[in-house]
């Protein structure tokens, strides 16, 4: 038996693969994988295969940094692991 978070998760996964590569898409992705408020702090940019995520808050990209290694499998469950394969930072 599947918890409903796994089920939900994987099913939230399937729907954001099947729409076209677009900024849209991955701002979305960005906000379910780090959630509201670092969402806010940040804004991202799919570049080939890295994603460049920008802030005025150096803090804001520390804390990316450190915790890229949980972030980007998250990413990769939504937007297909072919997709992204690295997390960048600038400021």
């Amino acid at each position: 038996m599947r918890s409903i978070q796994t089920f939900a998760g994987s099913v939230l996964a399937q729907i954001v693969r099947r729409q076209a590569p677009s900024a849209g898409r991955t701002n979305f992705a960005w906000q379910l994988a780090v959630g509201p408020a670092l969402a806010r702090a940040t804004s991202v940019a799919l570049e080939g295969t890295v994603l460049t995520v920008h802030s005025t808050d150096p803090r804001w990209l520390k804390e990316i940094d450190r915790a890229a290694s949980v972030i980007l499998p998250k990413l990769q469950q939504l937007l297909g692991d072919d997709q992204i394969t690295k997390i960048r930072t600038r400021s």
